[in-house]
């Protein structure tokens, strides 16, 4: 079994699609991201998912594709920003170095344009759905974490810098 050099959590908008591959280059190694994973087994998009066969529906596949990424990756993972809600992932990320990519309310909003891609901020008031996403979710990602930085007023750069430097110091040295 090979382990990720890096798992990345984080609520939509966060940076995990754009820190997780400056990182994998940064550090040398593949870049996978879970949400791909799932979009090719199921052979269609993840807003069609949710339409069609509802949020439980799409929570198992991301899962199955967690676990599977978990055991066969050996680079830098990013997860779907709801992947670590199920029990089954946050025991398996037990094993893992987790990074939780931090973003407020404001920078969230912005970066994300409420997207209608994002099937979770649909709706009527998608900034209050969004701030009740970060108070749900962020508690979890503090759970799975092992590094947490905040990407709000950041460049990608900046925050991968402080990445590469984290995950170069051992756990041991943190303490």
């Amino acid at each position: 079994m090979v382990t990720p050099r890096a798992v990345i959590v984080g609520p939509p908008g966060s940076g995990k699609s754009t820190v997780g591959p400056l990182l994998a280059a940064a550090l040398g190694v593949e870049f996978r991201d879970s949400d791909d994973d799932v979009v090719a087994r199921a052979g269609r998009s993840i807003s069609d998912i949710f339409a069609e066969d509802g949020e439980a529906a799409f929570r198992a596949l991301e899962e199955e594709a967690v676990a599977t990424a978990l055991a066969e990756h050996d680079g830098v993972l990013a997860l779907g920003g709801g992947a670590p809600l199920t029990p089954g992932t946050r025991a398996r990320l037990a094993e893992h170095t987790v990074v939780f990519l931090g973003v407020g309310l404001a920078a969230g909003v912005q970066r994300t344009g409420l997207s209608s891609a994002r099937p979770l901020l649909a709706g009527v008031n998608p900034r209050a759905t969004f701030k009740k996403l970060l108070d749900e979710r962020v508690p979890v990602y503090r759970e799975v974490a092992t590094v947490e930085i905040v990407t709000d007023d950041r460049t990608p750069s900046e925050i991968v810098a402080q990445l590469v430097a984290e995950l170069a110091v051992p756990a041991e040295a943190k303490e």
